[in-house]
Order: C-alpha cells, then structure tokens, then sequence
C-alpha cells in the first residue's frame, strides 16, 4: 500500500489546559502518512484518483479554525476520525507537535495510527 505525505503542516487553533491558553491561539505542526493506491492516478495522471493533499490541507486547518481542545490527544483524535470519514483512505498515521509547550523541548506532542493498513498486493 503506497502513502500519501503531508508534512510540517503547520495550523493555528485554541489549544490548551490552562486558562491563559484559552484565550489565544497556538500553533501546531502536523505530519500525516495516509495509505492509498496510487497506481490509478499514475496511469492516467488524474488527481481525481488519488488523495488530494491540497484537499486534505485546507480541511485540516478549517477543522483547527473550527474548534478548541485541552488536549493535543483529542485535537488528533478527532481529526483522524474526520479525515477517516471524508476522505477515502483506510489508514493514517498522525503526529501532532505543540512547539513551545515545554521550555526545554523543541516540541511536544502525539503520533497515532488509525484504521487498517491493507497488505500490498
């Protein structure tokens, strides 16, 4: 199964636990690994048949403008379902950095897998 890349993606939303946090915006940084068949595409060089990662780009960060969480846990959960749901992929892998969050790291954040990576044919 081939993968469709996004990376250093960043996004500006209200994230946070404390209370200072709710009241600004923050930037986060993505990577987005999502499984796909890019042979149709390839053959007759159609975007129409493969994932759309300018697509896929804008919805995220619509979704980041839309909403606000205490945790980066949830913001990643919640997207990988809705990018689960919208677009047709069986598997992703997220990584979500908060930067900053931590003085003494560059970042902070979760990776998580969902759905199933169908075996290569």
């Amino acid at each position: 199964m081939d993968r469709v890349l996004i990376e250093s993606l960043e996004v500006e939303t209200v994230i946070g636990v404390y209370d200072w946090e709710r009241t600004i915006r923050q930037r986060l940084t993505l990577d987005l690994e999502l499984a796909t068949d890019i042979r149709p595409a390839a053959t007759d060089d159609d975007l129409a048949r493969t994932l759309d990662y300018a697509a896929i780009s804008q919805r995220i960060a619509h979704f980041a403008d839309e909403h606000a969480f205490a945790l980066v846990e949830t913001f990643a959960e919640r997207l990988a379902q809705l990018l689960l749901a919208e677009f047709p992929t069986p598997w992703l892998r997220l990584t979500l950095r908060k930067p900053g969050a931590v003085p003494a790291a560059a970042a902070v954040g979760v990776r998580i897998e969902r759905g199933t990576l169908p075996e290569a044919p």
